[in-house]
């Protein structure tokens, strides 16, 4: 794929070997020097500050979320209307105290002008959620372009061991935060629940490096990163076990058992924050949350396996249509980021304002799709209406057609957007819109043979399950996840008795959808946007030795074991690499140094340019600079003849940032490999 290493370069390679060798001697290194009475303290402290930090991050997350959630219903409700006595409360808020169609201090924007004009409302709803889009659209491009996108791509990457500056800052979480809720209130197809999880990484990250513990160990930040990636999708869906599956599934790469603990207990604080908090005053830790009392009949799975294979469907397509779209803006509109949202915006909103159904923002639709309909109530919209199935069957229909668009032409612009909730929406509409067509056959041939299990005078099917199932089965069809998704639909509802259905759909679901593009959104993004992702490797036959795919030693900055003085080695350290192998007067591999700190040292020593400088410990001449200490005298070696496949391996267990390669008779230095050497190989040959 053309472009497929293009950010390659704007990632730096962890090397976790070196970096749990250096967390390892700072752990017992104080033991050392500690009276044996205050050992038991320091290693006490040691353990509870890892809770510490984890609770914090738990809380914050769970205030952040509460508070983008508050302010994205404002925003949502302020398209349609304002709150004359309160304008800072939203409809639910200023209509509190007053029943259904009684709300007087709630208005219209053409009644709270005076007059009684659709075109008004029509016109208000276009130019606020252009305003609010056009907005986070110019703050994201001038304050915090790595806040753009869902940012789970990026995450997936930094998990799997490669660092991006500035990513999971504090700007980047300030912005993400404030873009979201406009992003989200504008109208867009977009959702909040994949950027969820990248300011939950924020917040890890920014509370983490306050402590020295996580600040000096790559490993033990990721260790937070993982926590607060599970968190993050906990308090998304109010899904705190969901949420560590999640995480665990899609997210990260190395998942031991302490990271297990850490991420519930993370999602879990994080969640009751959430609740704590009650931004909707329901006690529902999300707007869409349901509960069902019905259960499912076998003739049902028909319908079903329509549902899944729909979902599938829509999800494979979703992904190639927005690879292309993403090719497009990224050939194309790269200078125009923000007179595209505000297109986007204009278009999407004057569309979905004439659909009732898409008109509501998509947390809110979500929570109506998904209601049972109580005996002798008519519903949302009429959806429980029987008189009204036709027109809600043909309203449904379209709103599915309509978010599909939006959210292919969406998702991925310079706004901070996911794509979970915008899937869910879609596949409930259409679960929604077969549940309706299925309930109107029964009611129509109530005696046909397949409606046999159906009690009379009882409702036999309930549409709002067949919305249940189309959002899982959509979200899966996007993501590929699997069972996370059916562990965060079943906290989401409790249904225990739809299990099954959930599972069959979200299968089929992912079976279509692997039929139309293999893997999800994100590893797709990976690849198009050249992200460096090591893990998504397992299927890649890679019929090479690993000679092919070094970098020889021509090409190699090495420094001498002996020999070299002050002058050469800055010379060296200036190069744009990360380490360099150390090697013999005959080329043989003594070691390997990191560049940062040999720069270090040699500005630290303070001595003149042709001093001598010497990495062999056996060295102790007056006036030589001895550095021995620096090198790392057993690196990982490979010989040239060695598999590829042996050597990702090697990368995926071990984590070197760098292979050296060295002859099989005397050791000589012939090459070396990095990770991103053998993803440059692989983008190459597709």
């Amino acid at each position: 794929m053309s472009g497929s290493t293009a950010r390659f370069d704007e990632f730096e390679t962890v090397d976790w070997i070196h970096d749990g060798a250096k967390e390892r001697r700072r752990q017992t290194e104080p033991q050392r020097h500690t009276e044996p009475r205050h050992q038991l303290l320091l290693r006490a402290y040691n353990a509870i500050e890892s809770w510490v930090v984890v609770t914090l991050v738990g809380v914050l997350i769970g205030i952040n979320t509460a508070i983008i959630s508050i302010a994205t219903e404002w925003l949502s409700d302020a398209k349609l209307g304002v709150c004359r006595s309160s304008w800072w409360l939203n409809e639910k808020f200023c209509c509190w105290e007053h029943k259904a169609g009684e709300c007087t201090s709630w208005s219209t924007w053409d009644h709270a002008m005076g007059t009684d004009t659709v075109f008004l409302r029509y016109m208000a709803f276009v130019a606020l959620g252009t305003v609010f889009a056009t907005t986070c659209a110019w703050l994201v491009r001038v304050y915090a372009p790595l806040a753009a996108g869902s940012g789970l791509p990026e995450i997936k990457a930094i998990l799997g061991g490669f660092v991006l500056r500035g990513f999971m800052g504090f700007s980047t979480l300030v912005m993400k935060s404030v873009g979201l809720a406009l992003a989200v209130g504008s109208g867009l197809s977009v959702g909040k629940e994949g950027p969820a999880v990248h300011m939950g990484c924020c917040v890890g990250n920014v509370v983490s490096r306050n402590f020295a513990r996580y600040r000096r160990s790559a490993a033990r930040q990721r260790e937070i990163v993982s926590a607060a990636a599970a968190a993050g999708v906990a308090v998304a869906f109010g899904a705190p076990v969901g949420g560590v599956m999640f995480s665990l599934e899609d997210l990260s790469s190395r998942f031991p058992r302490k990271t297990l603990w850490r991420s519930f207990f993370c999602a879990l604080i994080a969640t009751v924050s959430l609740q704590a908090m009650d931004p909707f005053r329901t006690g529902k830790l999300v707007m869409f949350q349901a509960a069902y009392d019905r259960d499912w009949h076998v003739f049902e799975l028909v319908f079903f396996v329509i549902i899944g294979v729909f979902c599938g469907a829509y999800g494979g397509m979703c992904i190639r249509l927005n690879l292309k779209v993403a090719a497009f803006r990224k050939k194309h509109l790269a200078k125009w980021a923000v007179a595209e949202v505000a297109v986007l915006a204009a278009a999407t909103t004057a569309v979905t304002y004439v659909n009732s159904y898409t008109r509501e923002d998509m947390g809110e639709l979500l929570s109506y799709l998904l209601q049972e309909c109580k005996e002798g109530s008519k519903g949302w919209n009429n959806m429980c209406d029987a008189s009204q199935a036709s027109k809600v069957a043909w309203s449904l229909a379209a709103a599915t057609v309509i978010r599909a668009v939006g959210t292919v032409l969406a998702y991925g612009c310079k706004v901070p957007c996911g794509i979970f909730v915008p899937s869910m929406a879609i596949g409930a509409s259409f679960g929604r819109l077969v549940g309706t067509l299925a309930q109107m056959l029964h009611r129509a041939h109530p005696s046909w043979h397949m409606f046999a299990q159906c009690a009379p005078d009882t409702p036999c099917i309930t549409p709002a399950t067949y919305a249940f199932l189309g959002a899982a089965a959509a979200m899966c069809g996007v993501t590929k996840v699997t069972v996370s998704v059916v562990v965060i639909m079943y906290e989401l509802t409790g249904a225990l008795n739809f299990l099954v259905p959930t599972v069959i759909v979200v299968m089929i679901a992912r079976i279509v959808g692997d039929m139309v593009v293999e893997g999800g959104i994100s590893e797709q993004l990976i690849l198009l946007n050249g992200l460096p992702f090591l893990d998504d490797m397992e299927d890649e036959v890679l019929d090479v030795p690993v000679a092919a795919l070094m970098c020889r030693v021509d090409d190699v900055h090495v420094v001498r074991e002996q020999g070299m003085v002050v002058d050469e080695v800055r010379r060296v350290v200036t190069t744009d690499v990360r380490g360099f192998p150390v090697v013999d007067d005959v080329g043989r591999v003594t070691g390997y140094v990191g560049c940062r700190a040999l720069a270090r040292a040699v500005a630290d020593a303070g001595i003149d340019q042709n001093a001598t400088i010497a990495f062999d410990q056996s060295v102790h001449r007056a006036g030589v600079l001895q550095l021995s200490a620096l090198v790392d005298s057993s690196p990982v070696t490979v010989r040239p003849q060695t598999s590829a496949e042996t050597v990702i391996e090697i990368f995926r267990k071990l984590g070197p940032r760098v292979i050296l390669v060295t002859s099989e008779d005397d050791g000589q230095l012939e090459g070396l490999v990095t990770r991103k050497d053998i993803l440059r190989h692989v983008r190459s040959q597709h």
